[in-house]
């Protein structure tokens, strides 16, 4: 499973989540693939992902969260779309 964390340099909300956020998703799968996205460096992968606004949360090339998820909720998340085999 691919989760990617789109965010921005400088911004307080996606640096204080992100350690945080990581440990979750690695809790809630194996096999995880985590990759940080500065929409700076990527602004049209960003786009073609549907990211509006920061920070968002793609998993698998969905964009599952367009604001920033708490832990529990992405680990919800992963664990629903594991079981049902996405």
């Amino acid at each position: 499973m691919k989760i990617e964390l789109f965010h921005a340099p400088g911004c307080s909300r996606c640096a204080a989540a992100r350690e945080s956020l990581k440990a979750a998703a690695e809790t809630a799968v194996t096999g995880l693939e985590w990759r940080e996205v500065n929409v700076l460096d990527e602004m049209d992968y960003a786009v073609e992902r549907g990211v509006l606004s920061l920070p968002a949360v793609v998993i698998d090339g969905e964009l599952v969260f367009s604001t920033l998820p708490t832990p529990r909720q992405l680990r919800a998340a992963l664990i629903g779309r594991n079981l049902r085999g996405h």
